[in-house]
C-alpha cells in the first residue's frame, strides 16, 4: 500500500486503473471485461444506491424487479432502441450443455437443446418492462406507474475500463408511463434534477444540465436529458441521463388506456438510469495522486482510529481512552472505524487509508493519553492537528461539513475554470487540443456540422445547456444563425 501511485500529469489513465485497484474498489476478473467490485468499492456503491432510492421514493417511485432475459422478438420491437443496442448485445441460443466424450471432462452445446427463440441478455429493460405494462394498464386510472429497478445489465463492450466502461455493470433503471405528454416531460426534467442534485450535493461533483443533440440521444428516446461533469483531465463524462420516449415504446407494444372521455389513447413514457459510472467520476473528479479523496456523506466510516501501540495492554488503554469519544460519534451518527490490526505498522495504515480516502484519521498513542489530546488529519487538505480530548467530537462534525463543502468547491472551481468559449472554429480546435475541457460554441444544429466536428476533432456536443446563453450568434462552421452556445469536450 505505501507504493506511491504515478502521477496523474504524467499518464492519467494508468493512475486511474492503479487507483481503483490500490484503493480496494474493484479488480479485473476471469471474465473479459467484466470486474469484481470489492467490499470497499461496493460498500460506497451502496451508499450511493441507499440516497438516491431515498430521492425516487419521496417522489412516489417504488421498486420492482423484471427479467434479465428478453425474448429478440420482444427486442426488435421498438426499431430504433434494437438498432442502437444491437453490437452491444450477448444473445442466449442454447439452454444446456452436454459431455463431450471425444474429451473426457470438457462440455459442448447441446445442439438439440437450441431455444425456439434467442434471448437478449437486458442492454437495457424497455422491452420486457412496456410488454409487462400492456397488462398492467387498461384505463386512465391506472396510470402514472412510477417503477424503479436496481439490476444488472451486459452491453459488450470491446474496449474495457472498470467502472467507466464493462461488459456487465451496476445501475438502477426507472421506466415510467403517464396519461400525458406534458406529465412524461416533467417526468424527465424532474429526475434529471435529481440526478443533478445526488451529483453536486452529495458526491461533490458539479454538473451542467442540458438535452442531448438529436445524434446522442438514448436511442428511440424523443428527448435525452443529462448531466455532464468534467473530469481531471479535461475529458467530459456523462454521469446521468433522462430519456422522454414520447409514445414510441407503447406504439410498438400496443400499450393503450381508455381516457378521461372513453376513447383508447397511447401512454407517454420515460426511461432514466445512473450506474456504477458514478464510482468512475467519483475517483477522476476527486483523486490526487496519494489516492482517493471521499466525500463525508459517501465514505463507508468518515473516520478512522488508528491506536499506536506495542502490546495489547497498550491497546485497550488506547480502546478505553477513545470510548467516550465514540459514543459521541454513534449519538451523532458519524460513522467510524478503529484499525486494531498488530501486523501493520502506523505508517503503513496512514498510507492505506489515505489511497482509501477516508475523509479523517485519528492517531492516538500513549502520549496522547498523558496529555489528553488526540491527533486529527483530514484527507482533502493533507493537514493535521493536536487536538484536546474534549474538543474532538464537535471539532470532527465541524471538519465532516467543512470536508464536504470543500471538496466540491474545488471540483467546481476546476470545472469553472475549464469552461472555454470559442468564437470560430480555429480557436475551437486550437483550445479542444491544447487544453481540453469544455468547450461553449455556436453550432447550427445540424447533423453535417457535428459529424464534421466529431471526425476532425473527435470532440462531441456533451450537451445544450438548460442556461442558454443571452447572446444568439452564428456557428463556428457553417455561419448560419445560432440561437445558443452548446457544450463541446472529448469524453469518456
Amino acid at each position: 500500500m505505501s507504493k506511491k501511485l504515478t502521477n496523474r500529469k504524467t499518464d492519467y489513465s494508468k493512475w486511474y486503473n492503479e487507483l481503483v485497484v490500490k484503493a480496494d474498489l474493484a479488480e479485473n476478473s476471469s471474465v473479459r471485461g467484466c470486474m469484481v467490485i470489492k467490499p470497499y468499492g461496493f460498500a460506497i456503491w451502496e451508499k450511493m444506491k441507499s440516497q438516491l432510492d431515498k430521492m425516487f421514493k419521496d417522489t412516489g417511485h417504488q421498486n420492482a424487479y423484471f427479467p434479465l432475459f428478453v425474448p429478440k422478438s420482444l427486442f426488435e420491437a421498438e426499431e430504433k432502441n434494437a438498432e442502437g443496442f444491437a453490437k452491444e448485445c450477448a444473445v442466449v441460443t442454447h439452454y444446456r450443455l452436454k459431455n463431450d466424450v471425444k474429451n473426457p471432462g470438457k462440455l459442448k452445446v447441446d445442439e438439440e437443446a437450441k431455444l425456439e427463440e434467442e434471448l437478449i441478455v437486458r442492454p437495457t429493460s424497455e422491452a420486457i418492462i412496456w410488454k409487462t405494462y400492456k397488462n398492467w394498464i387498461q384505463s386512465y386510472r391506472d396510470l402514472p406507474i412510477l417503477i424503479n429497478q436496481w439490476a444488472n445489465v451486459v452491453r459488450w463492450e470491446m474496449r474495457t475500463r472498470l467502472f467507466l466502461r464493462t461488459s456487465e455493470f451496476l445501475w438502477q433503471e426507472g421506466h415510467t408511463a403517464h396519461e400525458t405528454k406534458a406529465e412524461a416531460l416533467d417526468e424527465a426534467m424532474m429526475i434529471n434534477n435529481i440526478y443533478a442534485d445526488f451529483s453536486e450535493n452529495f458526491l461533490c461533483i458539479p454538473v451542467i444540465k442540458g438535452s442531448k443533440s438529436d445524434s446522442e440521444k438514448f436511442a428511440g428516446a424523443e428527448e435525452t436529458y443529462c448531466i455532464e461533469a468534467l473530469m481531471q483531465d479535461g475529458k467530459a463524462l456523462q454521469a446521468g441521463t433522462s430519456h422522454f420516449l414520447g409514445q414510441n415504446f407503447a406504439k410498438a407494444f400496443d400499450v393503450q388506456y381508455a381516457n378521461r372521455d372513453g376513447k383508447l389513447d397511447y401512454v407517454w413514457a420515460t426511461s432514466w438510469g445512473v450506474s456504477t459510472r458514478l464510482m468512475g467520476a467519483l475517483v477522476m473528479t476527486h483523486g490526487d495522486d496519494n489516492g482517493l479523496v471521499l466525500p463525508p456523506d459517501l465514505a463507508p466510516y468518515q473516520v478512522v482510529f488508528i491506536p499506536i501501540f506495542k502490546s495489547p495492554a497498550d491497546l485497550e488503554k488506547i480502546i478505553n481512552y477513545i470510548e467516550p469519544t465514540i459514543q459521541e460519534f454513534s449519538k451523532n451518527n458519524i460513522s467510524f472505524h478503529i484499525d486494531k490490526r498488530d501486523s501493520f505498522k502506523p505508517g503503513f495504515k496512514f498510507n492505506e487509508y489515505e489511497m482509501k480516502g477516508v475523509p479523517i484519521r485519528i492517531a492516538v498513542g500513549q502520549k496522547d493519553i498523558e496529555n489528553s489530546t488526540m491527533e486529527i488529519f483530514r484527507r482533502d487538505k493533507m493537514e493535521k492537528k493536536t487536538i484536546e480530548l474534549g474538543t474532538v467530537s464537535s471539532k470532527v462534525e465541524e471538519l465532516l461539513i467543512d470536508i464536504q463543502k470543500n471538496i466540491f468547491s474545488k471540483a467546481l472551481k476546476f470545472r469553472n475554470d475549464n469552461i472555454r468559449q470559442a468564437e470560430n472554429y480555429e480557436d475551437f480546435k486550437n483550445i479542444i487540443e491544447t487544453h481540453g475541457g469544455f468547450v461553449s460554441a455556436h453550432w447550427d444544429g445540424t447533423i453535417e456540422t457535428e459529424d464534421k466536428i466529431k471526425k476532425e476533432t473527435k470532440a462531441t456536443i456533451r450537451c445544450i445547456p438548460f442556461e442558454k446563453s443571452s447572446e444568439p450568434g452564428n456557428c463556428m462552421i457553417s455561419g448560419k444563425l445560432s440561437k445558443q452556445r452548446v457544450i463541446f469536450a472529448k469524453a469518456y
